[in-house]
């Protein structure tokens, strides 16, 4: 499936029947009198969450979406058929912004979560409204009112416990393969990963959601490499699992690039908790990995976990400090 994250749609609800201007016209009965009906509502457009989507592919294709009309009011007093309101489904973490892609409407936070974005019409009134001591034949009657109809955007921000960072290549989708049942694409080139992957370790009977998110170089902020446009992502992760590949040859340097990139964004990822993790150690020996250990931890000030994913036990670990972040 391809992956899309935000999309510019046409929403129109439907309009309301319009009133009926009947009269009775029954047998042996000489003063009918109106008895027309009013109309039927039209169908509103409801955008309803669903966890099991990931992406708003389904909306690139088509763009246009309209409710049903509400049917006209008829004799007898009849109202008319109400209009079938229109689901549309999109994935949890979907935001809606008015047409100027910055004002939010509403944002999709849990599973099954509905919002009426564009009101159905109301339906006219039949002339049976319009009877009096002073007019007991009106003709009068009204039209339908009209359903909203105007264009959103739709952006996706991905909903993780735990963002998977670092560096092309730093082994975020391994590390994603190797405690979840995703599937990412793994090689050894950069940008392996073009889109988001989501996956849920269990630990003690705990879910963990994560999310790798492609990686990040100098000036992603400005849109180098898959830049700004999935920095996003990581805004919805309550914490930063920051991946290093153990046999760069400055580990303080690519630390900090990548961390540089995430404050250019924003601030609020800088505040986010984060787990700092040296990737592949079964390529290094033992004492040069406690000497760059030794070396970060001085200059940084923080503490680092270690982890190759051939090593069940050290995933184990990883799983295990994962698990504190998960509220």
């Amino acid at each position: 499936m391809k992956f899309l994250d935000q999309v510019k749609i046409q929403i129109k609800a439907g309009d309301g029947g319009s009133g009926s201007p009947s009269f009775r016209r029954e047998k042996f009965i000489e003063f009918g009198g109106p008895d027309g009906g009013n109309g039927g509502k039209g169908g509103s457009i409801i955008f309803k969450s669903e966890r099991n989507l990931n992406t708003l592919i389904d909306y690139r294709y088509q763009q246009h979406f309209k409710a049903k009309r509400g049917g006209d009011g008829k004799g007898k007093n009849q109202t008319g058929k109400g209009g079938e309101d229109l689901y549309l489904k999109v994935p949890v973490g979907t935001q809606v912004f008015e047409e100027d892609n910055k004002t939010l409407i509403y944002d999709f936070k849990k599973q099954d979560d509905t919002f009426v974005a564009a009101l159905g019409g109301k339906g006219g009134l039949g002339n049976t409204n319009f009877k009096s001591s002073t007019n007991r034949a009106p003709k009068k009657f009204t039209k339908g009112f009209k359903g909203e109809e105007f264009w959103i955007w739709l952006q996706l921000k991905t909903i993780a416990d735990i963002g998977i960072i670092g560096l092309p290549n730093a082994g975020k989708s391994s590390l994603l393969a190797s405690i979840t049942r995703a599937t990412p694409k793994i090689a050894n080139y950069k940008f392996t990963t073009l889109n988001p992957n989501l996956g849920v370790a269990v630990y003690d009977d705990k879910e963990i959601t994560l999310a790798d998110i492609p990686g990040l170089i100098e000036g992603a902020h400005n849109g180098v490499g898959l830049g700004i446009k999935f920095l996003k992502h990581i805004e919805r992760c309550k914490t930063l699992l920051h991946l290093i590949d153990v046999n760069e040859k400055d580990l303080v340097t690519s630390y900090k690039e990548v961390r540089n990139e995430l404050g250019k964004y924003s601030d609020n990822l800088l505040k986010k908790k984060e787990l700092i993790v040296f990737n592949k150690i079964d390529l290094i020996n033992k004492e040069e990995l406690k000497e760059k250990k030794k070396i970060f931890t001085k200059k940084i000030n923080k503490k680092v976990l270690t982890l190759s994913t051939l090593n069940k036990s050290l995933l184990s670990n990883i799983k295990s400090k994962l698990v504190n972040h998960v509220s």
